[in-house]
């Protein structure tokens, strides 16, 4: 993994997040409290503003002031998520190294695990993670495949990630306090993950 993929992956992710506010906002207006987007949007902007920081640091070092800034920046429940999935992902390429997609994929498991750990939630719950936790599978099994074959394969498990979220009772995350009011309803953080993941398949497949 290079800083400059990263910083690539930044601005797409950023475009992609502002293109979906109408879709995100609607989401978190039914079962959230509101601040999704505006914390998705600042998140986003935040790590673009950081370019000429970054641009010179090496991926480990660069992934880890990503997390930090949003630990720091981004309001609600999401920057200390995404701040986590950061610095876990940051530690596993300066442990293991991140020059091909295997180790890759193996960083991309470990922040997952980091967002798990601090949420305390795992899949069948409503959250981001009934996204990420089959991605992150998907990721690390396929991760030696062909790159349009794998960017496939991760946007279609995104898909039936945030598409189960439909049916779910939501047990953790701000519209646990619906209970069964949520069914009928798209989690919003699961579905800005499918969002982000989707714009980093799309780069990495051209």
């Amino acid at each position: 993994m290079q800083t400059s993929f990263i910083l690539q992956a930044a601005e797409a992710i950023n475009h992609a997040i502002l293109s979906s506010e109408s879709v995100l906002e609607s989401l978190d207006r039914e079962i959230g409290d509101g601040d999704h987007f505006i914390n998705m949007k600042r998140g986003a902007a935040t790590i673009v503003a950081m370019r000429d920081e970054l641009a010179s640091l090496p991926a480990d070092a660069t992934l880890q002031k990503i997390g930090m800034k949003l630990l720091s920046t981004v309001g609600g429940a999401s920057g200390v998520l995404m701040g986590s999935f950061f610095m876990a992902m940051a530690k596993t390429i300066k442990d293991n190294g991140g020059n091909d997609m295997t180790a890759i994929a193996a960083a991309f498991h470990s922040g997952v695990v980091a967002i798990q750990a601090r949420g305390k939630a795992n899949v069948g719950e409503k959250t981001m993670l009934d996204v990420l936790i089959p991605v992150a599978k998907v990721f690390v099994e396929q991760a030696n495949a062909e790159r349009e074959a794998l960017s496939q394969a991760l946007k279609q498990e995104a898909e039936r990630g945030v598409l189960a979220t439909r049916d779910m009772i939501a047990t953790k995350g701000r519209a646990a306090f619906l209970g069964e009011r949520a069914i009928g309803h798209i989690d919003p953080g699961a579905k800005s993950c499918q969002i982000m993941i989707n714009a980093v398949c799309d780069l990495v497949s051209g």
